[in-house]
């Protein structure tokens, strides 16, 4: 059986799935801390300020059909942060498995390495995300810390996973920005 798996840019009639695949996660899982489920107003609200500060939002298609969505956003709102993104990615529960996260997160490092960011950071919401913590690792990211009971989510504490990958240069050089000032 042959898979055709298809990366591109969001577009407003992804938000649709894009809304129904991270109420599942919000109302089952703990990749999120988020209690409540955004409505689709609020996920075109989220998606459309992402992109309109400039940062990627991606999704996947597999044989057609919607399979899971990244995105790239600030890490911190601080101006020394403004080197450093935060990686968010979701894949579709009959899509897992098939090489959809590997493939939607590498994209997003890549856009995010060409449009001059150096560092890349993800926040994983529970130690016991396995397959989130290994695709991290596969793609380079590097465990740099762990926060233990930092979030409280279906009756129990939850320790959050930071790991951390450098884009193009990482801290070796300054941006091109301050080089040229």
């Amino acid at each position: 059986m042959t898979t055709d798996l298809l990366i591109r840019s969001a577009i407003a009639g992804d938000l649709p799935a894009i809304t129904a695949l991270y109420a599942a996660e919000v109302d089952q899982h703990v990749a999120t801390y988020e209690y409540s489920a955004p409505d689709e107003a609020e996920m075109v609200r989220r998606w459309s300020g992402i992109v309109a500060q400039g940062y990627p939002y991606i999704v996947a298609e597999l044989d057609g059909r919607f399979a899971g969505y990244a995105y790239a956003s600030s890490y911190r709102s601080r101006d020394g942060y403004r080197w450093t993104v935060e990686d968010t990615v979701y894949v579709a529960p009959v899509a897992q498995g098939c090489g959809v996260g590997r493939a939607l997160l590498q994209r997003l490092i890549d856009e995010c390495a060409a449009l001059g960011y150096r560092q890349m950071v993800a926040v994983i919401g529970d130690i016991t995300n396995v397959p989130s913590i290994a695709l991290h690792e596969r793609l380079g990211f590097r465990t740099v810390g762990v926060f233990h009971g930092l979030g409280r989510k279906h009756g129990r504490w939850l320790d959050t996973v930071q790991m951390q990958l450098d884009l193009g240069p990482g801290r070796e050089s300054p941006p091109e920005a301050e080089q040229a000032s």
